[in-house]
């Protein structure tokens, strides 16, 4: 072969390997653009395994709820003198059952007690309602000589100070007013709808944390026996509630308010998921009440000692379920005395309400209108009877 010959084969050779090449090249060009085209929208309909369900949950959004309420709940902010034994056998028991009560000896001292929570505007002409314990210091009880000097912090920045309209040591709740208008409220909900595992909002400002908002659901309705206060029919839940939540608000996801934060069952003082509030219908008829009369008007049968009903007693007494509630004493001038009520008596039923605990009877006595005779059915002996009880003042 010649060397022109050879030549000519080599141009031919790489000529054709160019040729493939380029083929190729443009095949595989052609492959990545398919797959470019097919994986973006692949990827954005078909997202990993998990991802889809995760954002096909959609979260509540409160926010709006939140800017609508968040305004009408204030800080308070209470300051009282009140006077101590000086005595240094104050709490000495020896000291006590040989002298007696002689703190006298050695004088009383004088010191502020001040607090700190929220409180909720529940009317445009400044009615603020908050706990008693948080215009009345620990103690609970407010000097009718020398009141407390209670000053509320508006969500404007604006501080004013209040007047106290009434307390109610009883619902542990407390009505102020301020001398200002057209100040923004939150509508009243009815705290008789709710329902265990809905949605709840608590507004308040834990440890002077101004508005705060926290997030959480109705744990438990009815809560009674907790030791807070003497009428109890709590609200719980578990939105987070700390010191300086007490007064604020509990505010369904309609912006309703279906309660006012009271207290929290905490072993550290913190927030531990178990706060209780006021229901928003028994709190509106304390509001009722003190606005109207300066007090709360409650029903009573007079002094009657209650105890709960054991299974040994109730096999004795001959109650069947050992459903109801034992009475160990009473006064003779108690009207349920006079109706015929008797110790050793069981209350299986006040007006048609079956009696379960002695919280529950006094709630039911307490809510009966003055007035009214109430139809309150006891075990004696065995046998089943009834009574009409006339409800009157506290006695």
């Amino acid at each position: 072969m010649t060397t022109a010959r050879r030549l000519i084969l080599s141009v031919l050779l790489l000529a054709c390997g160019f040729a493939a090449g380029l083929v190729i090249t443009a095949r595989l060009r052609g492959t990545e653009d398919v797959v470019a085209q097919t994986a973006t929208p692949s990827t954005v309909s078909s997202p990993l395994p998990g991802v889809a369900a995760a954002a096909a949950v959609v979260m509540p959004d409160f926010t709006r709820v939140a800017e609508r309420t968040i305004p009408a709940v204030v800080n308070i902010a209470s300051a009282q003198v009140v006077q101590r034994p000086n005595s240094p056998f104050a709490n000495d028991p020896f000291f006590q059952f040989f002298y007696g009560n002689r703190d006298d000896m050695f004088g009383q001292r004088r010191s502020v007690e001040r607090s700190l929570g929220s409180g909720v505007i529940v009317s445009a002409d400044g009615l603020v309602l908050t706990n008693n314990h948080v215009v009345a210091g620990e103690s609970g009880r407010i000097s009718l000589r020398q009141l407390p000097a209670v000053s509320v912090a508006l969500a404007d920045k604006r501080e004013v100070q209040a007047s106290i309209v009434g307390v109610d040591p009883t619902t542990d709740l407390a009505l102020l007013k301020i001398d200002a208008g057209n100040l923004p409220t939150i509508p009243w909900g009815d705290s008789g709808t709710l329902k265990v595992a809905e949605w709840v909002l608590a507004i308040g400002n834990p440890f002077q944390l101004n508005q705060t908002v926290t997030l959480g659901i109705v744990s438990a309705l009815g809560r009674a026996n907790v030791g807070i206060s003497d009428y109890e029919d709590f609200i719980q839940t578990d939105a987070a509630i700390n010191p300086g939540n007490s007064g604020g608000a509990l505010v369904n996801t309609r912006g309703q308010l279906v309660g006012i934060n009271t207290a929290i069952f905490s072993r550290s003082g913190g927030y531990q998921g178990i706060g209780f509030a006021v229901p928003s219908n028994l709190a509106r008829r304390v509001v009722n009440d003190l606005t109207q009369y300066g007090e709360v008007r409650r029903g009573s049968i007079g002094y009657v000692e209650i105890a709960p009903l054991s299974t040994l007693a109730a096999q004795q007494l001959g109650v069947p379920d050992a459903q109801g509630v034992l009475i160990q004493g009473m006064r003779r001038d108690a009207s349920a005395y006079e109706a015929g009520l008797r110790p050793g008596d069981v209350i299986v039923a006040f007006n048609r309400a079956t009696i379960t605990d002695g919280g529950q009877l006094l709630r039911l006595i307490q809510d009966a209108r003055i007035g009214s005779t109430a139809v309150v059915a006891v075990i004696r002996e065995g046998a089943r009877i009834e009574l009409k009880i006339p409800s009157s003042g506290p006695n």
